[in-house]
């Protein structure tokens, strides 16, 4: 089962390879990952998407907490939660059909780049629906991709902070 894991750390040297070494010793796969600035630098926030069972979970946010840099965990799949995630398509000029311009349209797609031979587009959604037009889209149209990975935040008052 997919897990979003969003931990708060404090942004120091080595903070992030700890994190990703304890999945690593506990041979966890991490799907995604995505660090970045919070507040006003001294701490960051990751978003670790995985999958396990809800007792895999459960070990994993019990050893993150344990790491000294390690502010707070929280697994966003808990509950209601925002998740989203970012996409760069690059295709061939020919093969940018009208199903694939209806498939971008509900993600927000826009055209970044368009010349005589390629047309570059970005997209944003919920990480199922990026899925799905990635699928629908065929790998045969694509000539490269970029993903964000997952972005995600509980819903309503439920904060992940000091």
């Amino acid at each position: 089962m997919k897990r979003i894991i969003s931990i708060l750390l404090e942004n120091k040297p080595g903070a992030l390879a700890r994190v990703v070494g304890l999945f690593h010793q506990r041979g966890y796969n991490i799907e995604s990952l995505n660090v970045g600035p919070v507040f006003d630098g001294t701490y960051s926030r990751m978003t670790v998407t995985t999958r396990g069972s809800e007792n895999d979970v459960e070990q994993i946010t019990k050893q993150i907490n344990k790491i000294i840099d390690v502010i707070k965990v929280s697994d966003l799949t808990e509950g209601e939660h925002h998740e989203y995630e970012f996409i760069l398509i690059k295709y061939n000029k020919f093969k940018l059909t009208p199903k694939i311009q209806k498939t971008l349209k509900p993600l927000s797609g826009k055209v970044l780049e368009k010349n005589i031979k390629v047309i570059v587009m970005s997209a944003f959604g919920p990480s199922s629906d990026i899925e799905k037009a990635i699928k629908t889209i065929g790998k045969s149209n694509l000539l490269e991709i970029a993903r964000s990975g997952c972005l995600g935040l509980h819903e309503g008052e439920k904060v992940l902070k000091i």
